[in-house]
């Protein structure tokens, strides 16, 4: 037995000395650190992980340094040199941005898939960072798509005479032919369609929009104006058929001016009829006078700066008159075939429908010059033409019954500029994703539904693909404020508590006040006993005079006004109250830099317009003292879409900033179901995402990591 026992512990001995014989190498191996190659990769790795989770959080600053460890470990890796260029965009820094940019098209190769689409990218921003506006360099709008008004045997309206466009890029379409008004949205598909009251419409001809949002629509054979709510349900009329004082034959086209007194085009009358804003007849003009041999057939209308200006088909010419009719003489002349409805689309130019043609006018200068042509047919017979949301043109061709989409030929070769912004996996395999879709000269595309989206990965198209919401719909906006707090301001606190008061009153969120002192900071809302959040934010607007100062920071403060509203609503915006630029008795400004003199210190003006434009910040300016606004505030309105508002200017501020709802936004969110393997959470997983509207295209490609597992 015990010889037996002896047998059995030679047998284990001998069977525990081959087995660690047998994983001796495995013991050698892990005890050998990993080769450096090896490390830098998992280091890399989950650098690139962390700057990637810190990018979807909108820490920019925290991923910028993430990814430039990543690269530290990875030399020259494409795609951390894309997701580097992806941060600094998003910053500001969009020189840096492009550089990188480059050096990742470079290492994915050119002509590579990742490599075309990046240097998409790269053309787009370098071309959008020029200081132009929309109509300051030639251009050409080609046809871009038709809406016709009927297919094969279907008839879904007839004869458009005008085209009126909307905040969410569809369009009010009046349709002659069919007696109706119809709304068309970005894709051609008739979203509504309103045939009038118990009588209905009789033959309606032009359509425009009051201050108010009611539509006033000019009835041919009616002879009158039906006035209807922004939702197109009848409300009254104004005017009846006749020949007599404030009665009208054959209205056509119409203009409010800016005291929204409504002009019309009486046809069948030769004249110009005036309403005052609540439909009361105050004058006619445009008959025979003296210096005016009258209208022989007077078609498209428009006003500016108390001047109204009147085109006449068969005279070929467009005449200006005065707010009371009184005839100043001829725009031009000259260059129109058949004019019919002119529209002013900024303070200096029109767009003209003329025959086939399309046209702008300088009324400065008088210079036209042609936007675009629809083909060469002469039963092409353009009525009514509008500029849309989206910068393209709307054309409504009696004759062949459909509106015409007329865009950029720029834009048409280079197509929808796509951004994937952030993707959201926390609810993995559910993904979303928020994309912003814009042109090429970085404005926002609004209207866009699931139709216009395609969402693959690794080049299939995606399980369960849904349509969230679009940002354009929303009336949801987010605002923060900043206020200087320079010795300028110091002796104004109470029109700084004003202009928050007002602020406030335009029925954003306050998401935070920011004083831009020496040390930017925020102030304290929070809600505290006894006091409401109107007098919390009065008290915040005035703050203790300690923090006043000549050394008061700009650049970091809006910087920080900025960044808190990254997480919130898509329609956002910053509003800086100042005292502005002030003047001295020699009429110069009294300093160089209206923002201080450390108002660039750490960042550039270009580099604030960039963090707010790459993320979809609006910025006002509200000048709460007698200054005026600088340049440079200026130039940030601008870039922006905002605007400089004087306080205690006559109509407030208050609307102003409410209409920060109404910009456009082109942000979209869509959600999908993975069927990627994730590698317990260690793969990166790509998405690609198309964008489709009309004849024009787009694409975006990223990643991101699942949670792990």
């Amino acid at each position: 037995m015990k010889k037996a026992k002896q047998k059995v512990k030679i047998l284990a001995a001998l069977f525990s000395l081959v087995l660690v014989i047998a994983l001796l190498p495995v013991f050698i191996l892990n005890a050998q650190v990993m080769s450096p190659e090896d490390l830098a990769a998992v280091n890399a790795r989950e650098e690139f992980r962390i700057g990637i989770q810190a990018y979807n959080r909108f820490a920019f600053n925290e991923a910028i340094l993430s990814f430039e460890r990543a690269l530290f470990y990875r030399p020259g890796e494409a795609l951390i040199l894309e997701w580097l260029g992806n941060a600094y965009y998003r910053s500001g820094f969009e020189d840096i941005a492009l550089m990188q940019w480059v050096l990742a098209a470079q290492a994915y190769g050119f002509t590579s898939g990742p490599g075309i689409l990046l240097s998409s990218k790269i053309e787009t921003v370098r071309n959008s960072r020029s200081a132009f506006t929309f109509y300051d360099f030639p251009q050409r709008f080609v046809e871009s798509g038709r809406f016709p008004g009927s297919h094969e045997n279907n008839v879904f309206y007839r004869q458009p005479t005008s085209v009126l466009t909307l905040n969410d890029g569809s369009s009010w379409v009046a349709a002659y032919g069919s007696n109706e008004l119809i709304r068309i949205d970005v894709n051609g598909i008739i979203r509504e369609r309103f045939r009038g009251p118990m009588v209905g419409f009789d033959r309606p001809y032009d359509i425009i929009r009051s201050s108010d949002g009611r539509l006033f629509l000019s009835e041919f054979r009616g002879g009158r104006i039906s006035v209807l709510s922004p939702n197109g349900e009848w409300l009254y009329y104004i005017g009846s058929r006749g020949i007599g004082p404030g009665q009208l034959v054959g209205p056509q086209n119409l203009a409010f001016d800016e005291e929204e007194y409504l002009y019309v085009v009486d046809y069948g009358n030769r004249r110009i009829s005036k309403f005052d804003p609540s439909g009361e007849f105050i004058l006619s003009f445009g008959q025979r006078t003296g210096i005016f041999p009258g209208f022989r057939s007077p078609t498209g209308i428009a006003t500016k700066n108390s001047r109204v200006y009147v085109a006449d088909s068969l005279a070929r010419q467009i005449s200006i008159f005065d707010h009371n009719g009184f005839y100043l003489g001829i725009l031009t002349d000259s260059g129109l075939t058949s004019p019919e409805s002119i529209r002013f689309i900024d303070d200096t130019t029109l767009l003209v429908a003329d025959a086939n043609r399309i046209l702008l006018i300088d009324i400065q200068t008088s210079i036209v010059r042609e936007l675009g042509v629809l083909g060469n047919s002469p039963s092409i017979k353009i009525l009514g033409a509008e500029i849309d949301t989206n910068g393209n043109v709307l054309a409504a061709d009696f004759n062949t019954s459909e509106v015409t989409l007329l865009t950029n030929m720029e834009d048409m070769a280079s197509g929808l500029f796509v951004q994937i912004q952030r993707i959201i996996p926390d609810s993995f395999p559910i993904v979303s994703v928020e994309v912003n879709v814009m042109d090429r000269m970085r404005q926002p595309i609004v209207g866009l539904n699931a139709s216009n989206f395609l969402l693959s990965e690794q080049g299939y198209a995606v399980a369960e693909q849904s349509f969230l919401g679009a940002a354009y719909l929303s009336e949801n906006t987010d605002i923060s404020i900043l206020v200087e707090r320079s010795p300028n301001t110091l002796g104004i606190r109470d029109d700084l508590v004003a202009a928050v008061r007002d602020i406030n009153a335009a029925g954003s969120r306050v998401v935070s006040l920011v004083s831009a002192g020496e040390q930017p900071r925020h102030e304290n809302l929070l809600p505290g006993q006894g006091i409401t959040p109107a007098r919390q934010l009065e008290t915040a607007a005035r703050s203790e005079t300690g923090i006043y100062s000549p050394r008061w920071r700009f650049d970091l403060g809006l910087r920080l006004a900025a960044t808190d509203l990254l997480a919130g609503e898509k329609k956002r915006a910053v509003v800086f109250v100042s005292a502005g630029d002030v003047y001295t008795p020699e009429g110069a400004y009294g300093a160089p830099l209206s923002l201080g003199e450390l108002a660039f210190e750490q960042y550039s003006l270009s580099e604030l317009a960039a963090y707010l434009n790459n993320n979809n910040i609006v910025f006002y300016a509200v000048m709460a003292g007698n200054g005026i606004a600088g340049r440079d505030i200026e130039y940030l309105c601008e870039q922006t879409g905002g605007m400089v508002l004087q306080l205690y200017r006559s109509q407030g501020i208050t609307q102003e900033i409410a209409n920060l709802v109404n910009l456009p936004n082109g942000n979209y969110s869509l959600s999908y179901r993975s069927s990627l393997y994730t590698d317990y959470g260690r793969a990166y997983l790509p998405l690609a995402v198309e964008v489709y509207l009309m004849e024009r295209s787009g694409r975006d490609e990223t990643g991101y990591f699942p949670p792990l597992e």
